[in-house]
């Protein structure tokens, strides 16, 4: 065995958010945006949609449904991720609570 093969890897464990472990800035929106933007991608994939069909429904060009199957939203803001869920036949239902942290966090549920 050489040197370079008996070094370890460094392993940390994630937080739970990737966004948060790669030190990006707002990793809990990021983190929502990706949550918000695989529903869509799976109601689309699910429908059978073409990005076409896909667009007139959302309201956007077929290149920006290219680009949320692709899993960038980053354009596309919290709110307008939940107009396109809506668009889709979904309710979009906010919570607020209590929390018992030091900071309130973001998730979603999906049922």
């Amino acid at each position: 065995m050489t040197t370079r093969t008996k070094e370890l890897a460094r392993v940390k464990k994630s937080s739970g958010n990737v966004f948060a472990d790669l030190g990006l800035p707002h990793p809990e929106q990021e983190l929502l945006k990706a949550q918000l933007t695989l529903q869509i991608y799976r109601l689309i994939k699910g429908r059978a949609l073409t990005q076409a069909e896909a667009g007139k429904i959302l309201g956007i060009k077929q290149p920006h449904v290219s680009a949320l199957m692709r899993n960038r939203s980053g354009t596309f803001s919290v709110e307008r991720l939940m107009d396109f869920l809506t668009a889709l036949g979904q309710d979009v239902e906010i919570t607020v609570r209590p929390t018992r942290k030091e900071q309130g966090e973001m998730s979603v549920v999906l049922r």
